[in-house]
């Protein structure tokens, strides 16, 4: 489990955060939703150690990370897995090489056990005969699977996604959040996707949070986003005219 409290981020005069508590739990989706420019990516990387909040705290499973030291920073952030927008994968390195970047930084494994870890990972997230490909010879849904594949390489007990759905069609989307759903529940890991696709939103979402100006403005679960009467939220989940449809059939 992961808790914040009272997060909050600012960048020269302008505050981009404001006192955000929030827990984020094991074996669940949580995502955390919002208009461009809300703030989410921030929060995120606020989590993670990429930025440094100006207040508040994060706890991984009741260790306190934002003023932990340096040497127990790194020990969390060994647990990390992370998967960038555009999958971030290296382009002159292989796939193989690519999911086997971490166990290179972090690990002191035999090169027969890499390849097998390389192996495995690959194969959870279904991909075979690629290992040797680069990453602009395979499709941008392998390549999303690629970036999977190294983010659970070091079987972490914390995996976030930045719009891990960004630039994919809605087919191969699906395909991808059905994966890290599998995974999230088949090693118990606390989840964190950022995300303003409702397609991912109404599928995967078990516990999410909505930001608004910066503040957290509505926190819930896919299925209570049908019955809230938070008007922003609705602005923004319902704005296309198919999801205001759906809203009306399934309130009757």
């Amino acid at each position: 489990m992961i808790k914040i409290e009272q997060i909050s981020k600012s960048f020269a005069d302008t505050q981009v955060l404001f006192d955000i508590n929030a827990e984020f739990y094991s074996g669940k989706i949580n995502q955390i939703i919002g208009k461009s420019g809300s703030g989410k990516t921030v929060l995120l990387k606020s989590i993670t150690g990429l930025l440094q909040p100006d207040h508040g705290k994060v706890f991984f499973n009741e260790k306190e990370f934002t003023q932990a030291s340096i040497k127990e920073k790194k020990l969390i952030r060994q647990e990390m897995g992370l998967v960038f927008q555009g999958g971030a994968l290296f382009t002159s390195a292989t796939v193989e090489e690519n999911v086997m970047f971490p166990l290179e930084m972090f690990t002191k494994m035999t090169k027969k056990e890499k390849i097998n870890r390389v192996k495995f990972c690959l194969d959870r997230v279904n991909i075979s005969d690629a290992n040797n490909a680069y990453p602009a010879e395979i499709s941008g849904g392998m390549q999303k699977r690629v970036a999977i594949a190294r983010a659970i390489v070091l079987n972490p007990k914390y995996l976030f996604c930045d719009e891990p759905n960004s630039g994919l069609d809605p087919q191969t989307a699906i395909v991808i959040d059905q994966l890290i759903k599998e995974i999230t529940m088949e090693y118990n890991i606390t989840t964190i996707i950022n995300t303003h696709d409702m397609n991912s939103i109404m599928e995967i979402g078990d516990s999410i949070i909505y930001i608004h100006e910066g503040k957290k403005w509505w926190e819930g679960s896919k299925n209570d986003i049908f019955i809230s009467d938070n008007k922003e939220l609705n602005e923004f989940v319902f704005a296309s005219q198919l999801y205001k449809s759906v809203k009306e059939i399934r309130n009757g």
